[in-house]
């Protein structure tokens, strides 16, 4: 193939009854000749997935600062996770920026009848870092997210340009408190300023649109109803393709397809689990939700690294929490419910028990990026272009301010950073200053501004005095 210059479309998908599967990047779709550059162009667009866990962290009271329960007290290179809520990544430590002390203050209250609301648009501020429009009716606004900037830019030539997922109930209708649209703290993802973009909790929704793209609901259902795979509508399809690659390539082929069916049998698992009757944990969840929050986000985490492998889409935006969530999670070794658990009164006790179930949600991180380590596309892997954004718009919730805010950046970045670094900012640092600088680093360097920004951010300042982190 090499030789002749005969390739296979990197836009090659395997079609059948209501499926419609999108390959992964191929030696036969890298042939020689004049292509070839383009090819490789668009195998090494960077891909992007901004994820927010909410209501701040237990670092951001006075004496998580004081015990480094968030950021490590070293401040660049030289730094330690243990005893911090960062710890669970200490084996990607080489792929992690850690910025801490910056704020969001779009968020906070500016006018007397916005205070209390802070629930009620800290998500909606995330990724936009500007100020929510306060209003319980259809006029809502609040700015552009920087994952749309991004989809805007680089996910135009995906069959799906952007995705946006959750894992806790988001209904986006009506007001919800203190003179807020529920849209505001449904949703982290803003395709303009007025236009805020819906969010998928149901893993088997994901599915169907990655794979069942084409197909109408009747033939989903249908596929659904004869207990087969989705594979076995495109048996045909496969063998074809395979006798057209070569033996790499058919292993590499192999390997996705059995990803995909392993990831429909656990949804498979679930649904059957779900509608059982026995008594589930999450009663109003949809069938293909998993009661288990570790279980549920895996899923959503594997069909992530799916898409990306097969460039169905290049961004995500992930929403794993709600502000006012009873949630407990047993696997953080905390009984507490989550929203109670982040007023901790400035408790050491509680505040320590807020720290472990921050630890808890960043322990997720890790099965992800080992899942796009394990995903080869061309002479790098999904984890060396992906850029990681986790953090949250709110610092100490148990006083709901919005300062200090946790940050972290993970992944390879495509190159825009060299990671292993913990950097910490001066006092009053808008967090909108690092957003900006990320997006210049991913290809946006026309972006002048960013919500509140004053400026960029420097991934290589020298640290302030202060090693608190």
């Amino acid at each position: 193939m090499f030789i002749t210059g005969k390739h296979i479309p990197r836009r090659t998908f395997l079609r059948g009854l209501g499926a419609t599967i999108s390959l992964p990047l191929l030696d036969a779709m890298t042939p020689a000749g004049r292509v070839m550059g383009q090819i490789r162009a668009e195998a090494e667009r960077g891909r992007l997935v901004a994820i927010e866990m909410v209501h701040g962290a237990a670092g951001a009271a006075k004496y998580g600062l004081e015990n480094n329960l968030w950021a490590p007290k070293g401040v660049g290179r030289d730094f330690d996770l243990s005893g911090s809520s960062l710890s669970p990544l200490e084996s990607y430590r080489n792929m992690m920026t850690i910025v801490s002390n910056t704020d969001v203050r779009m968020a906070e209250a500016f006018e007397p009848e916005e205070i209390g609301g802070d629930h009620f648009r800290s998500s909606a501020v995330f990724l936009t870092q500007s100020r929510p429009h306060q209003t319980e009716g259809s006029d809502v606004r609040v700015g552009q997210s920087m994952d749309q900037m991004f989809a805007q830019r680089y996910g135009q030539g995906t069959p799906i340009p952007s995705m946006q997922l959750c894992i806790e109930p988001v209904d986006q209708a009506g007001g919800c408190a203190y003179g807020y649209a529920c849209v505001y703290t449904d949703t982290i993802s803003w395709a303009a300023e007025t236009e805020p973009l819906p969010m998928i909790r149901d893993p088997r929704v994901v599915f169907d649109q990655l794979f069942g793209a084409g197909g109408t609901p009747e033939q989903r259902a249908l596929r659904r109803r004869t207990n087969m795979s989705i594979l076995d509508w495109v048996t045909r399809e496969v063998a074809e393709i395979k006798r057209a690659v070569g033996s790499e390539d058919q292993r590499r082929i192999d390997r996705y397809l059995a990803n995909i069916r392993e990831i429909e049998r656990r949804i498979e698992m679930v649904e059957a689990q779900n509608r059982s009757g026995e008594v589930r944990a999450l009663p109003s969840a949809p069938a293909g939700v998993p009661d288990s929050f570790e279980e549920h986000v895996k899923l959503m985490f594997d069909l992530q690294a799916l898409a990306f492998a097969s460039d169905v889409t290049r961004v995500f935006s992930f929403k794993m929490g709600r502000d006012g969530s009873s949630r407990v999670y047993p696997g953080s070794g905390v009984d507490k419910p989550f929203h109670p658990a982040s007023h901790h009164g400035d408790n050491e006790d509680n505040i320590m028990d807020f720290a472990q179930i921050n630890r808890y949600h960043v322990g997720m991180l890790p099965y992800f990026m080992d899942r796009l380590a394990e995903l080869e596309e061309g002479d790098s892997t999904l984890l060396d272009k992906t850029t990681i954004i986790y953090g949250s718009p709110m610092g100490d919730p148990n006083v709901h301010n919005h300062k200090r805010c946790p940050l972290v950046v993970l992944g390879g970045t495509n190159g825009a950073l060299e990671g292993g670094q913990h950097i910490r900012a001066e006092d009053g640092t808008p967090m909108a200053n690092v957003m900006l600088s990320l997006m210049h680093g991913l290809g946006l360097e026309d972006k002048e501004s960013f919500g509140d920004s004053t400026g960029e951010f420097s991934f290589s300042a020298p640290s302030v005095a202060t090693e608190a982190g």
